[in-house]
């Protein structure tokens, strides 16, 4: 403590932490006064987790799913015709190549604006999101049992946030599906006029009727996502680049991060592509998720998984590294000398 004598007054004592709270920034104040009490996983980190935090943590989400789903619509375009109608397009490359010869090479891209504006939503929630609801469990759990089920947290926290960035992605995923999947000339493929056409078909359940499947997709989905990248960077600093993570530059932060977030892609379409195929088969109209699966069976609802782990590997780990590119340049990245 610091002594401080003025004329007229006795002697006051001013704590370091006092100091620390008037220098503090608004919003980071609330947190100092917080940890005083209490241990607060907010405070737990290099980067104070603030309000200013997990908004810029939601606008690096939006870059990051948003251009990377951007970016493969021509393979999603493939797949979805793979899982709609396996008969006639059976892979990956003689599929793209059907859809070229029949519809022109701009085809490829059918979908491709609800795609951005659909993957950018769910981005932002979802990364910003996860960042705020593992802070949450975590401060919910305890510092000891915190630390103890991390895995458990980053399921949890992953979980919660994909739950809310699916209602925000879904009526633009009905939209995408619809346009990529229909037959040349029986569906507009302009997102005004796709609007209006799906929101006039009935059976379509437009805007949320592919909720409950999307869920079933993009929950395990996400929470693989989260999950084994999280295990895969930890594996790789604990084990393989065993120095200070501040001796390493930001070029090999950032090749950790692709490198963990391509294995989990991996993972990720596995988990997910059943109910992928489902979401898919529910574009074309008529029937439920249940009835879907009754026709397909075990065995088909695995049409397409070698693409989508292809499409999914490359995906996910451009996102991470998107993602943490975007904090790195924003000054939230691992702090290195380098």
């Amino acid at each position: 403590a610091l002594p401080i004598s003025m004329p007229g007054f006795s002697t006051l004592s001013l704590s370091a932490e006092t100091m620390k709270m008037k220098l503090a920034a608004p919003s980071q104040q609330r947190l100092i006064a917080t940890s005083a009490k209490q241990w607060d996983s907010r405070l737990s980190h290099d980067h104070p987790h603030d309000n200013n935090y997990y908004g810029l943590c939601m606008i690096g989400g939006v870059f990051s799913c948003g251009l990377t789903h951007l970016a493969v619509t021509p393979l999603d375009v493939a797949k979805c015709n793979m899982q709609v109608d396996p008969s006639k397009y059976k892979s990956l490359v003689p599929s793209i190549k059907t859809i070229m010869a029949e519809e022109g090479a701009g085809a490829l891209f059918k979908g491709w604006f609800p795609t951005l504006i659909g993957y950018s939503a769910q981005g932002c929630f979802k990364f910003g999101l996860y960042e705020f609801f593992k802070d949450y469990y975590a401060n919910l759990a305890g510092e000891e049992n915190a630390k103890k089920y991390q895995g458990s947290i980053w399921l949890a926290g992953s979980a919660s946030a994909e739950f809310f960035a699916d209602a925000a992605l879904c009526p633009f995923e009905m939209i995408k599906v619809k346009v990529q999947t229909s037959k040349p000339g029986t569906f507009p493929t302009g997102f005004g006029a796709a609007l209006s056409a799906i929101r006039a078909e009935p059976n379509t359940t437009f805007p949320f009727g592919s909720l409950v499947p999307l869920w079933s997709r993009q929950i395990p989905y996400t929470m693989a996502k989260f999950y084994f990248f999280e295990k895969v960077k930890m594996y790789f600093y604990n084990n393989v680049f065993t120095e200070p993570k501040e001796t390493y530059s930001k070029g090999t932060h950032l090749g950790i991060t692709f490198a963990s977030g391509y294995i989990a892609g991996v993972a990720c379409a596995i988990v997910s592509h059943p109910a992928d195929t489902v979401v898919s088969k529910m574009a074309k109209g008529g029937k439920t998720a249940g009835e879907i699966l009754g026709e397909l069976g075990f065995g088909g609802i695995w049409g397409g998984l070698g693409t989508r782990i292809i499409m999914i590997g490359t995906l996910t780990g451009l996102q991470w590294w998107i993602y943490d590119s975007f904090k790195t340049v924003v000054g939230l990245g691992i702090k290195t000398k380098a």
